[in-house]
């Protein structure tokens, strides 16, 4: 697993574990297990900037330097724990949540291979703060179908191959009505869905946004699109409460060409 170290100010840094966990080293002088005002504070801030719904448990290791004796470098190591402890409870953190109050002793370093040997000592007289969190919910996004599903989230759209029009014109074909005739009996079967009837249309001037009906001789085609598969499902008893129609003119183009623009989709409004 790799950790990704971030030096602030203080001696304080916050290491980030994937998305599953969090550490924060709090860094001590030589031979000191208190923290001074901003160290405190800093400890108190990874928990405010942390969702604390997300928090599971909270672990906390403390180390030393490699001087002096194993007895007493133990005991340095656990009075550090336990100053973060402290903190801690200061900041609202109760210790049932806190699972793991550990001193680990002194980090041995073989002094022969190190560079820069004091620097190296400082980063060992530290306590790490490891907060393991909950898995974030999953996010489910909008979905393009081409067909009618058991289950739906709002914002799907289902997007008929066979609900397209001719140009100019809001009648059915044939082959939309075959197209609503299979639809309505999903829509019998999910009865919970509600939706949007969504009409559009293609090859108009850049300047004009809705297209003119040939049979009405009116600029709302993409509404009078809509509006024929609304009165189609409410023929098919579909209930109207659970549908709404709009019109969006050339607003939204797929891009597959101009006869896949003149047609008609459904969007969920509530499933």
């Amino acid at each position: 697993m790799i950790r990704i170290l971030k030096l602030i100010p203080l001696l304080i840094c916050a290491l980030a574990f994937a998305q599953e966990e969090k550490v924060q080293s709090v860094y001590f002088e030589f031979n000191k297990f208190n923290l001074d005002e901003k160290q405190g504070q800093a400890v108190i801030d990874f928990i405010k900037n942390t969702d604390s719904t997300r928090i599971e448990s909270i672990e906390i290791f403390g180390y030393t330097d490699d001087v002096g004796k194993d007895d007493y470098n133990f005991k340095l190591s656990t009075k550090r724990a336990n100053t973060i402890q402290e903190k801690l409870n200061q900041s609202g953190i109760k210790n049932k949540v806190i699972v793991t109050i550990e001193g680990k002793g002194r980090i041995l370093i073989d002094e022969d291979l190190v560079e820069n040997l004091p620097e190296k000592r400082s980063k060992n007289r530290r306590v790490d703060i490891v907060l393991n969190l909950k898995p974030l919910p999953k996010i489910e996004l909008p979905g393009f179908y081409t067909t009618l599903q058991k289950k739906h989230i709002v914002g799907d759209h289902i997007y008929l191959e066979n609900l397209l029009f001719e140009r100019g014109s809001s009648k059915l074909t044939i082959e939309a009505k075959t197209q609503l005739d299979k639809l309505s009996k999903l829509l019998l079967k999910y009865k919970a869905l509600e939706f949007e009837i969504q009409g559009h249309v293609c090859c108009t001037p850049p300047y004009q946004k809705e297209a003119i009906d040939r049979e009405t001789r009116k600029r709302n085609l993409s509404s009078n699109r809509a509006e024929s598969v609304y009165k189609y499902l409410v023929f098919k008893k579909i209930d109207k409460k659970r549908m709404t129609f709009k019109g969006y003119g050339n607003s939204v183009p797929l891009g597959k060409g101009s006869e896949y623009d003149r047609r008609v989709e459904l969007v969920i409004t509530k499933a």
